[in-house]
């Protein structure tokens, strides 16, 4: 094959290449304008968020996982809530609530076609800024 046509070859190889990255990261971007054109979704302090889709798989952003407790994401959520006994109906509320917030975030996500599975991960990026925020507001 000549010089000409394979540099043709790889070119178009690595047009194709780009041109399914753009697309899945439209998809992504298109997902998430989805969750924030809901009312419910978009006005809870955590915003859930689509991180990729894998396949028919949306994997959403959670602030639970098996390693995170519902009560530890919500104290992270609603520091205010910290000094709260257990037992506490805010506590029972804050729990319901962000189920509730997550159901209808998955909800939204499934009913999208090319969408036939979502997949929680465990925010940790947003762990992360948490700790620095709060680092940074007791530093001054």
């Amino acid at each position: 094959m000549s010089d000409r046509k394979q540099f043709i070859t790889v070119m178009v190889v690595a047009a194709l290449f780009v041109s399914w990255i753009g697309w899945r990261g439209f998809e992504v971007i298109s997902l998430n304008d989805q969750l924030m054109a809901d009312k419910t979704v978009a006005s809870y302090p955590y915003q859930h968020r689509v991180l990729r889709v894998e396949g028919g798989t949306a994997v959403i952003s959670s602030l639970r996982s098996h390693s995170v407790s519902t009560q530890q994401a919500l104290s992270a959520v609603f520091p205010s809530m910290r000094h709260l006994a257990d037992t506490h109906r805010d506590w029972q509320r804050a729990e319901r609530e962000l189920a509730q917030v997550q159901a209808r975030a998955g909800d939204i996500i499934l009913a999208t076609s090319g969408v036939n599975r979502v997949r929680w991960e465990l925010d940790e990026n947003w762990y992360h800024l948490q700790s620095m925020k709060s680092r940074y507001n007791t530093a001054f």
